[in-house]
């Protein structure tokens, strides 16, 4: 109940309209009731006094109740509708923007397909109980008791039967209650792995079908949706089992007052329009209890859904603003790492080990080193994708956890080797990082990256490229991706080997291009292939998470058999992909 009742933040907005619906439903289920008192009124008046004529005033008295009931129902259930939609939209607004705080390696260790189930799944069934499991919860209760009260006061043996009709109830409800949380949870979970293997499939599909796997991940896929067919098959015959146990508690009821009432009434200790209208008032209470397994079920389910929800929200970002925190809008781009080591979350094996470099303003530094060496951990310390776990990193001095995040990310462009391109525009694309972009910027940052096939799609720079940019070759997507980066005319530039999937001649016209762009602004670059290493004025080697040599390319190779040997791993490595 704890983290359903933390919900409640959301509903005070809406106050004032679930304040207005519940009482819609209090006078419209005032309305129903009225109506068998009437009833009881018309059998003991007009029609044991046979006065048709008394007929037509207490007719239209209870059709008025029933066009009452009928307005306030589609009041409240207007209301209803509007309001939880809209704490549903807060709530997933709220929920979106946690995830875009939090650092990559929560990210790193979540599967997509269980957030995405949070963000719609879990929301569906919190706004479902808010809108009406909440709402019936609170009005079916008002009812029993109201209803109950009234048959005590027709006649206090039978009412009394009635509301010890209860006890039963609510031991079954306990039971059902526990049973049923268990599997809605587990439910929800699989829900969440089943979105992951679609995600994963679909992102791979060309992988499965080159590799002919299609009927293997079919029977993966299979076996989760069984599994998950089991589950909700469970749970549904929890449902089902407690709904009919429910149901026969009142009929049982409904038998033994029909058959005492009777009994009363031959006796004359009630009027026959006093049994009508307890047994009418009697019937209402029907829907409120067979409603009660439901409403149960759909309190359950909103409870996981809350628990799910929390567990994310409750996870705090791990690299934010420090306090005092300042905004950097100018900067020479000296960048100095400073006895710098990192682990990953999670792991206990440093990544790297107390590395030292200085690049200058306006210099271009290289960055070898053979697979697994953390030349891409390195790179990605720049723009606190992740933070150093001792050391520091700085920028003109400033340590870089000083400088507003937002600021920092201005500073410092990053290109990556799998480029990630959005189901936008081009344009969108491009402008990702700085939106007040001019088309001439857009166009001089295409020239730079060669991307000018984009010329070449239907609508240029309005072309919706799909997907992860799957319509486009891999080297497309790194040119609009090094476009990307070099757009914002950042200060500091990091480009993880962004000219990997383009061939030889592309990546001589890019390198060129590249070259008059960096002249001044600070840059690394992880390389991959030697010809690339002339872009840049020294090297640093990267061995082992440490840095074994710094220089020019020419005074590494002639001293540092590791250096030619790293290249000469790389270049292999780069004929072979």
């Amino acid at each position: 109940m704890h983290n359903l009742w933390r919900i409640r933040r959301y509903v005070r907005p809406y106050l004032a309209q679930m304040v207005w619906l519940v009482l819609a439903a209090f006078a419209a289920t005032g309305a129903s009731i009225a109506v068998p008192l009437v009833v009881a009124r018309v059998v003991d008046g007009p029609i044991a006094d046979r006065d048709p004529a008394g007929l037509f005033g207490l007719g239209a008295l209870a059709a008025v109740f029933g066009l009452i009931e009928a307005g306030l129902i589609f009041i409240r259930r207007w209301t209803q509708a509007a309001s939880a939609v809209g704490m549903e939209t807060t709530i997933r607004n709220e929920v979106y923007a946690h995830l875009q705080r939090l650092q990559i390696g929560f990210h790193d260790q979540w599967q997509s397909g269980q957030l995405l189930s949070r963000v719609t799944a879990d929301l569906s069934v919190i706004r479902r109980f808010l809108s009406f499991g909440l709402v019936f919860l609170i009005v079916n209760t008002a009812t029993y008791l109201t209803v109950v009260a009234l048959l005590i006061h027709l006649r206090w043996p039978l009412g009394l039967l009635v509301a010890a009709s209860a006890l039963p109830l609510f031991v079954m409800s306990r039971r059902f209650s526990r049973a049923y949380i268990a599997a809605s949870r587990r439910m929800q979970d699989e829900l969440g792995d089943v979105a992951t293997l679609v995600e994963e499939s679909a992102q791979g599909l060309r992988t499965i079908k080159a590799f002919g796997r299609r009927p293997y991940m079919a029977s993966r896929f299979g076996r989760e949706a069984r599994q998950l067919h089991d589950t909700a098959i469970g749970k549904g015959r929890l449902l089902a089992l407690s709904s009919a146990r429910f149901d026969l508690v009142p009929n049982l009821t409904l038998a033994v007052v029909l058959v005492a009432g009777s009994v009363a009434v031959a006796q004359g200790h009630m009027t026959l329009g006093e049994l009508v209208a307890f047994v009418s008032l009697q019937l209402m209470l029907i829907w409120p209890i067979e409603s009660l397994g439901w409403i149960i079920a759909n309190a359950q389910e909103a409870m996981t859904a809350a628990d799910r929800i929390y567990e994310v929200l409750d996870t705090p970002p791990s690299i934010v603003d420090r306090p005092g925190a300042a905004a950097v809008a100018e900067a020479r781009g000296h960048v100095r790492f400073e006895g710098v080591s990192f682990t990953y979350p999670g792991t206990t094996t440093p990544v790297l080990r107390r590395v030292d470099l200085d690049v200058r303003p306006g210099e271009t530094l290289a960055i070898v080193g053979t697979t697994g060496s953390g030349k891409t951990s390195l790179v990605s310390l720049m723009p606190r994708l992740y933070d150093v776990t001792t050391g520091r990193i700085t920028i003109d001095g400033h340590d870089i956890r000083d400088i507003r995040l937002s600021s920092l990310r201005r500073l410092v462009g990053m290109a990556f080797e799998e480029p990630t391109l959005f189901s936008m525009s081009v344009r969108e694309n491009l402008t990702l990082g700085r939106q007040e972009t001019t088309d001439d910027e857009i166009n001089e940052a295409l020239r730079v990256a060669q991307a000018d096939f984009v010329d070449e799609l239907p609508w240029r720079l309005e072309t919706r490229i799909g997907e992860q940019g799957l319509s486009l070759s891999g080297g497309q997507r790194q040119r609009l991706a090094l476009a990307r980066a070099v757009i914002g005319q950042p200060r500091v530039l990091v480009l993880d080997d962004p000219l990997s999937a383009l061939d030889v001649h592309t990546e001589a016209l890019v390198e060129e291009a590249l070259a008059r762009v960096l002249r001044g602004t600070t840059a690394l670059l992880v390389v991959h292939r030697p010809s690339t290493v002339a872009l840049a004025d020294r090297v640093a080697l990267l061995a082992d998470g440490e840095i074994a040599a710094v220089g020019t390319h020419s005074e590494l190779m002639s001293s540092v058999p590791a250096y030619r040997a790293a290249l000469s791993a790389e270049a292999d490595d780069v004929v072979s992909r």
